[in-house]
């Protein structure tokens, strides 16, 4: 009677939407393109990925979140309402039709941040909005049983921030948000081209590389790929290969820093909690967490074993949906904006 349950994991690079009772029925990139003039909205998700510096001076393509907050609220509204349309079975017409949307946050974000995910929900068509922080939305999704008596160190590596988070009875004990993640993975491959070859290269193309023969671990198996990009001496079109080794050296500083991050958790982490954490392990989640060796690297750099969670990229939104079911976690991070809504 009272509309769908709906969690959204609002990412800097990817949204996924999940229906309860249907699962994850929508996962785009979290990209929109709106003619300037007109301001009419033109394409959303893959279509206006497309168009990222292609587009004609009438046409901008935009990223909406940065750094896992919203940067542009306007174009986040519209494209939360142009999902929220897509996947709800019913028109939003009649209040009683509107769904409860759960959206998860970076575990540092402030009330202002806050504030602005609550209003962009609303004005989107929400019945009432909710909440959660992103590791605690990632833990429940790997399958962590966070209401138990014990600690779990989930690291959250998504496109714009990795949340570092020890949870246990419900809550987060320690955390930490930092603005260090795939997006940045992606900069330090331009940047390392750049100064090397004097070449460069686009985001997509960068990302392209990560995707492919990325590494924070040295592979077995030299791989290699032909990229294009301009000369910044010449100014033309110049076709280079990048070897996985030289991706390794363009990413192990930020690997390394969401490493220290890891330390510096376990620092102020309870000792109790530690011993918990030593014997189950560190839970990795987030697309960032795919680059190969990531893992690896953290096992033997904190010298706890780590493993990657089942569909790491699908954790957040799972979890978002798992707590849709758990009102005692749902309350446990409601602010008193919420409360008023």
């Amino acid at each position: 009677m009272l509309g769908q349950d709906i969690g959204i994991d609002l990412g800097t690079s990817t949204i996924l939407i999940y229906v309860k009772g249907r699962g994850i029925v929508a996962k785009e990139p979290a990209v929109v393109a709106v003619d300037k003039e007109s301001n009419r909205l033109l394409a959303v998700g893959r279509e206006a990925q497309k168009m990222l510096g292609r587009t004609p001076g009438n046409i901008v393509a935009v990223k909406p979140i940065k750094e896992g907050v919203i940067s542009d609220y306007s174009i986040t509204e519209r494209m939360l309402r142009y999902f929220l349309q897509r996947v709800t079975r019913r028109s939003f017409m009649e209040s009683l039709f509107k769904p409860r949307v759960v959206i998860c946050v970076p575990s540092d974000v402030t009330e202002v941040e806050e504030r602005a995910v609550i209003d962009a929900g609303m004005q989107a068509g929400a019945r009432k909005v909710h909440l959660i922080q992103e590791p605690v939305a990632a833990a429940l999704g790997a399958g962590i049983d966070i209401n138990q008596p014990l600690g779990s160190l989930v690291v959250d590596i998504g496109g714009g921030t990795t949340d570092i988070a020890v949870v246990s009875l419900g809550g987060v004990v320690t955390s930490r948000s930092i603005k260090v993640a795939g997006d940045n993975f992606d900069e330090a491959i331009i940047r390392y081209i750049r100064k090397k070859y004097n070449i460069l290269i686009g985001e997509r193309t960068a990302e392209e590389l990560k995707i492919k023969i990325g590494c924070v671990r040295k592979r077995d198996k030299l791989l290699a790929m032909d990229v294009r990009g301009r000369s910044l001496i010449s100014g033309l079109p110049k076709t280079l290969q990048i070897s996985s080794d030289e991706v390794y050296d363009a990413l192990m500083e930020p690997a390394m820093t969401i490493v220290d991050e890891i330390r510096n958790i376990l620092e102020e982490t309870p000792p109790e909690l530690i011993g918990d954490i030593s014997s189950y392990g560190i839970t990795l989640t987030g697309g960032g967490a795919l680059v190969y060796g990531m893992e690896r690297l953290i096992q033997t750099e904190v010298g706890i074993r780590t493993y990657l969670a089942d569909e790491p990229e699908s954790c957040v939104a799972y979890g978002n949906g798992k707590a849709l079911d758990s009102p005692m976690i749902l309350s446990s991070y409601n602010s008193a904006d919420q409360r008023d809504l």
